[in-house]
């Protein structure tokens, strides 16, 4: 009999519920106990030693309810960072975040492009630096010789004839004594006029504007090209920290829908914390639910894409027909420029 107990399907089951946690609605937290089924559970919360264990609660409630909070905190986050593998969480001075680990291939396929593309967008601009860099080193470089010293022709003696050797290398005064006896008095006159002439002609002085001009149009060419690459060069994201976002989507009800609020903080680029003006509520939100706010001309706008991204500018004019508008730069090196032609998706309102 003794063993066929031993191995009947209730004894086994009996063992199995020994072993490990059971249902938690006969977990007593006080005393840390697990009990069975209700029947044990029931004994247990008329037991002497929990009945001491709630007197000693009672004292001071707060330092029983954080220590079961803090154990509970330590535990999850525990286990989401190390075991799971699900969930990125970070401790920040806003509290605790915990971010969702997407394993979806289409969007890690997404992200490996994007940062295929902005290591690639980064060895650009580099080369592009360095080739500046270049540029000015070699204008500098020019600068730094010294310039030559032009003096006036003259001759000490006024009956010592004067004659140039129009090939290349230099002339001596004997040979020019020698050569200038056996021409003509004809041929000396033309020698003589283009001498003059050459005297007149500031040779030197002009080629060097003209090589200073043509290293300036380079360079004014090298910026202009730079900068039609940064036009060019558009991201699929737009969120920036203290702009003014309307939100777009229904999922949240008609108490959020159309209203406005101000990005506190940006996630990863593409998911943006916002602060609603109007209840102060924050909201965890993809930039799919957001768009940009178009402010009154006159007002201050940051520029979200393009090539004059990250800087702020005044809204000048706003173009219905084409949804576009005219701004004019107000920080950067660009300041003061006058751009037309800026989409309504590529500036956001300051807050």
């Amino acid at each position: 009999m003794g063993k066929s107990d031993f191995l009947t399907p209730k004894a086994i089951a009996n063992r199995i519920k020994s072993k490990g946690l059971q249902k938690l609605r006969w977990y007593c937290q006080m005393c840390q106990k697990q009990c069975r089924d209700e029947n044990g559970f029931k004994c247990h919360c008329m037991s002497e030693s929990h009945q001491r264990q709630l007197l000693l609660a009672s004292e001071n409630p707060q330092q029983f309810m954080d220590y079961f909070s803090e154990e509970f905190r330590n535990d999850f986050l525990e286990l989401l960072r190390r075991r799971f593998g699900l969930c990125k969480v970070d401790e920040t001075p806003k509290g605790w975040y915990i971010q969702y680990i997407d394993r979806d291939p289409e969007t890690i396929r997404r992200q490996l492009e994007l940062e295929k593309k902005k290591k690639q967008d980064l060895d650009d601009e580099e080369k592009t630096a360095k080739f500046i860099e270049e540029q000015v080193r070699r204008g500098l470089e020019g600068k730094e010789q010294e310039a030559p010293v032009f003096t006036e022709l003259s001759r000490e003696n006024d009956e010592e004839k004067v004659a140039f050797n129009l090939n290349k290398g230099a002339c001596s005064s004997t040979a020019t004594s020698s050569k200038s006896s056996s021409l003509g008095p004809s041929a000396l006159k033309v020698i003589e006029a283009t001498a003059s002439v050459k005297r007149k002609e500031p040779s030197h002085s002009s080629a060097q504007p003209k090589e200073k001009k043509k290293k300036k149009s380079a360079l004014d060419e090298i910026m202009e090209i730079e900068e039609e690459k940064k036009r060019a060069a558009r991201t699929d994201y737009w969120l920036q920290p203290e702009i003014i976002v309307k939100i777009i989507t229904k999922k949240l009800g008609e108490k959020y829908h159309k209203k406005k609020g101000i990005v506190k903080e940006v996630i990863d680029k593409y998911t943006a914390v916002v602060k609603m003006i109007d209840s102060g509520d924050k909201l965890k939100l993809d930039q799919t639910h957001l768009e940009t706010v178009i402010p009154a001309p006159g007002k201050r706008i940051l520029v979200l894409n393009g090539g004059y991204r990250g800087n702020e500018a005044i809204l000048e004019s706003i173009n219905e027909k084409t949804f576009s508008a005219t701004i004019v730069i107000e920080t950067g090196p660009l300041k003061g420029r006058r751009v037309e032609g800026i989409q309504y998706e590529d500036i956001s309102k300051l807050a």
